[in-house]
């Protein structure tokens, strides 16, 4: 899977992308809305929170607005409701790989002293979500917002420079680093993993293997938004309603690593 010819023939000639200039526009204007929800009530902290969410989406938008390009502008609205760009083969293949990533970080959790209860569903989830929003709520717009800013700008600009494995490698780098100020949020689910430093590691660290199999996704299925709002919204909610400890997550991490090096070995020619 080679990203530079994959995303490089979609993009005009004449526009340039500027991929730092994202980032640094997309971690202002989330972590500007993050960093004072900390210190806040949640009644008020959840409007923070899903304003600095929306952020990444509406910087990807403004920037190809902005960008003067019919191409750019159309291929952003093909990304996101082009059902003809999704190949439901491979969206159903990548479901399956992540369930059975769950099942064996479930199974190999076994020799490290985890129990078989594992393999059944949670009655509720892990965190409460945010002031009035509901933990459902928030794993399924955090899915569909993320996907839309990360992928309707940012996936291709660093694409557009550098193959796909440099690709994955920055933007799960950057991803990860971009959740931070929601540990120290009253009612998200990374302040409930709190309770050990090792868990919070375990949380940053998974996020960038995680991004090479979202950009796997991404690839596989023609540029498709929708395909990864799919598949993070099937990850967000098999990491919440399987009943799955803390500690068999971070085996899962080791699994979803394996996974990845699985996918770079069988795409390293294509």
């Amino acid at each position: 899977m080679n990203s530079e010819n994959t995303i490089k023939k979609y993009n005009t000639t004449t526009y340039k992308y500027r991929p730092v200039l994202y980032f640094a526009a997309a971690y202002f204007f989330t972590w500007i809305f993050w960093v004072p929800a900390i210190f806040l009530p949640e009644n008020i902290s959840v409007v923070l929170m899903l304003l600095g969410l929306i952020s990444p989406a509406v910087v990807s938008t403004v920037f190809i607005l902005c960008s003067k390009s019919k191409a750019l502008k159309k291929d952003l609205r093909d990304k996101i409701f082009g059902f003809y760009k999704v190949n439901w083969l491979n969206v159903v293949l990548s479901i399956g790989v992540f369930a059975l990533i769950v099942v064996g970080s479930i199974l190999l959790s076994l020799l490290f002293g985890q129990s078989l209860d594992q393999f059944s569903f949670t009655k509720d989830f892990s965190f409460t979500g945010v002031g009035v929003a509901s933990a459902l709520f928030t794993i399924t717009i955090a899915s569909v917002l993320e996907e839309i800013g990360w992928k309707g700008y940012c996936e291709d600009s660093i694409g557009n420079y550098m193959n796909w494995f440099w690709e994955s490698v920055i933007f799960g780098a950057i991803w990860s680093f971009w959740h931070f100020p929601l540990i120290f949020i009253k009612g998200t689910y990374q302040a409930s993993l709190m309770v050990n430093p090792w868990f919070v590691i375990n949380f940053f660290v998974s996020a960038i293997p995680m991004g090479f199999i979202i950009t796997w996704v991404y690839l596989a299925s023609n540029r498709s938004i929708l395909a990864c709002i799919i598949f993070h919204l099937f990850v967000n909610f098999m990491q919440e309603k399987i009943a799955m400890t803390p500690e068999t997550k971070c085996v899962e991490t080791i699994v979803v690593l394996i996974a990845t090096v699985i996918i770079v070995i069988a795409k390293k020619d294509k």
